[in-house]
C-alpha cells in the first residue's frame, strides 16, 4: 500500500511539473510600434503592437504612451523600436505579462 501511494504521489508531482512547464511562456524580442502608422494595421487611432514572425498583433497589457510621446521623433509612431517581451497571443491580440523596451540602437 505504501509503494502504490509513493508511486501515486510521484506520478502527480511529475504530472504538476509537465503542466508548469507547458503554461511556462518564454522570452521573445519583438520589433514593437505603433500598428496603425509603423505596420499598417486597421485600428480606430495609434495603439501599440508588436510584430513576430513577420505578423502584428495590437498589445494588451502595455499602453503606446507608457513609453514617452507616441508621436516624438523616436516615439513609437515614429520609429520601429525592438522590445523583451512575454506573453502569449490570444484571440489575435498580444496579451503581455512582461514588456522591456529596449535602448536604441545609435
Amino acid at each position: 500500500m505504501k509503494k502504490t501511494f509513493s508511486l501515486l504521489l510521484l506520478f502527480t508531482a511529475f504530472l504538476m511539473n509537465a503542466q508548469e512547464k507547458k503554461n511556462a511562456q518564454k522570452t521573445q524580442f519583438v520589433e514593437v510600434s505603433c500598428g496603425q502608422c509603423k505596420f499598417g494595421m486597421k485600428s480606430g487611432g495609434c495603439d501599440l503592437a508588436v510584430r513576430i514572425d513577420g505578423k502584428s498583433y495590437f498589445v494588451d497589457g502595455v499602453k503606446i504612451d507608457q513609453h514617452g510621446d507616441a508621436h516624438a521623433k523616436d516615439g513609437f509612431c515614429e520609429a520601429i523600436r525592438d522590445a523583451e517581451v512575454v506573453g502569449q497571443v490570444k484571440n489575435n491580440r498580444f496579451v503581455v505579462s512582461y514588456f522591456k523596451l529596449l535602448p536604441k540602437e545609435q
